[in-house]
């Protein structure tokens, strides 16, 4: 009997920590989706790089993410299928294409881009759940985003992709 009540405990606790989040971790919602994330880490490592990607870019008149309004006022049901494209988005497409001669840079791309890779994985499993539905918008909006980076050349689309990494990130933590 006692043996039951400490393996209980053992696994309530369990359970309780492995919904916890690590420090600096922080649980954001996307629709019906929760995705615990470093974003810490992913905005340390993006400001550390940010000025000299941002150098990196030549058009300063367009945007990836920003042209009109591709980010602005999207529904709650449609947040994680969006962030689902975005960070396949990333993944496939702009951290392959983002590399400099500087090895400190290319590091801190590669941190950002195994974040971006392990938060992926997650969204993923949302989206094979039906927590992730794509409506209308959503597309809508992820096309645009396509058709702004497929404008520009790969490696000026990735680099102005990245440097616009903060724009994502802002729009992440704002809770609908």
């Amino acid at each position: 009997m006692k043996g039951s009540h400490l393996f209980l405990c053992l696994f309530s606790l369990s359970c309780w920590v492995d919904l916890t989040p690590t420090a600096g971790n922080k649980i954001l919602h996307f629709g019906a989706c929760r995705v615990s994330m470093s974003m810490t880490e992913i905005r340390a490592g993006f400001t550390a790089i940010k000025a000299n990607i941002q150098a990196r870019d030549p058009i300063r008149t367009l945007s990836i993410l920003s042209y009109p309004h591709s980010l602005h006022k999207v529904n709650s049901s449609d947040r994680c299928c969006i962030t689902h494209h975005l960070f396949n988005f990333y993944v496939d497409k702009v951290f392959k294409h983002c590399k400099t001669e500087d090895s400190y840079v290319n590091r801190k791309i590669s941190s950002i881009a195994n974040s971006f890779l392990s938060i992926k994985r997650k969204l993923g499993q949302c989206h094979e759940k039906n927590q992730c539905m794509c409506g209308q918008e959503s597309t809508e909006k992820f096309k645009q985003i396509l058709a702004n980076y497929e404008g520009l050349n790969v490696t000026s689309a990735a680099m102005k992709s990245l440097g616009e990494l903060d724009i994502l990130l802002d729009w992440m933590e704002k809770s609908p």
